[in-house]
């Protein structure tokens, strides 16, 4: 723990000057934070994580292993990213024509949960609540709640803000009722 802060870094990790981190955060083995970068309260970052320049964490975050978050991205409060989750931030990569710093922004709205292997194309917002399978590869933006999977990912369902699927009522046993219209999910109040 820094004695200073109130946030614990692993000895194996590296975080670069101009980094901020908030209170609570736990980034553990291995890990690179570079310069920039702004994480919120809460978060949790497993083993060989990189947060690459400028990123932006909210709080309560939990990032899996081997998980890279490029310049661009952004992930919005309570975001779950799960293991080996792939970002990108550049459309055309060429070895030998770089971008220097122009990149495709990437939008990971709050509560949204991104599953094991799966790949987010740059340049798309995942929506609030949504959940990204695992091993599903986003090519386009994701709407609040909805549930995609495959290659590339395609809308198979809804899910709550609790992470259950919902069925045809759009009704949840959490309690939660949802209301459909056309290619979005609202929930009721």
């Amino acid at each position: 723990m820094d004695t200073n802060n109130k946030y614990f870094i692993h000895p194996s990790s590296y975080v670069d000057d101009d980094v901020a981190i908030g209170d609570g955060t736990k980034i553990w083995h291995f890990c690179h934070i570079q310069s920039g970068a702004r994480i919120g309260k809460d978060c949790s970052f497993g083993q060989n994580v990189n947060v690459g320049c400028r990123v932006h964490i909210g709080d309560g975050v939990r990032i899996q292993n081997n998980v890279s978050i490029y310049e661009g991205v952004t992930l919005e409060d309570n975001v779950f990213c799960g293991p080996s989750c792939v970002f990108t931030n550049v459309t055309t990569p060429r070895a030998h024509f770089p971008v220097h710093g122009v990149y495709a922004p990437t939008l990971v709205r709050e509560g949204a949960s991104i599953g094991a292997n799966a790949t987010i194309v740059c340049g798309h917002t995942i929506g609030r609540s949504a959940m990204i399978a695992a091993g599903a590869v986003v090519t386009h933006d994701v709407p609040d709640y909805a549930l995609v999977a495959g290659v590339p990912a395609r809308r198979i369902g809804w899910v709550c803000e609790c992470g259950r699927r919902l069925g045809k009522d759009l009704v949840c046993s959490c309690g939660r009722k949802y209301t459909e219209h056309g290619d979005t999910l609202a929930i009721l109040p």
